[in-house]
């Protein structure tokens, strides 16, 4: 049996999972233009987002911990379309997952959506290093919850 995965991120699989080849992109796509727009107060302060390592595409990022949830906003480029695609996938699927939850999806998880038939390694290789960004991001909030006071 494989790791449970939180409830959102289990139905966006079970949802990809159930498709074959092309829709599987047009699935891809429906999530691109899904993908929320950044707050005015993040608009505003690019400076507190990070860029995402191995990613070919600008992907930033920033997380906050919320009540013991985390929250993330990502902002990709119209270009990218597929990276767009499985940002709004990790973002609506983990946004309102305790760190620790985060910290338990495996960085294939996508192998589930069976992703693999459809995009490049290289964009699998991109896909992993946006949720290995956004597991470490729930890794510091861990730390902080950890150590109350700072």
């Amino acid at each position: 049996m494989s790791d449970p995965l939180p409830p959102r991120l289990q139905e966006i699989v079970e949802d990809f999972a159930s498709v074959e080849g092309r829709e599987k992109l047009e699935l891809l796509l429906q999530y691109a233009n899904a993908l929320p727009p950044l707050p005015d107060w993040l608009k505003e302060h690019k400076e507190r987002m990070d860029p995402v390592p191995e990613c070919m595409t600008p992907v930033f990022a920033h997380a906050e911990l919320e009540q013991g949830q985390m929250r993330y906003y990502l902002d990709v480029p119209d270009e990218s379309p597929t990276v767009r695609g499985y940002a709004a996938i990790l973002a609506q699927g983990l946004s309102g997952v305790p760190p620790q939850d985060v910290l338990n999806v495996p960085l294939t998880f996508y192998d589930r959506m069976s992703l693999g038939s459809v995009l490049s390694s290289q964009r699998l290789n991109g896909m992993r290093a946006i949720l290995a960004q956004l597991k470490q991001y729930a890794r510091r909030a861990l730390a902080q919850q950890a150590t109350p006071g700072k």
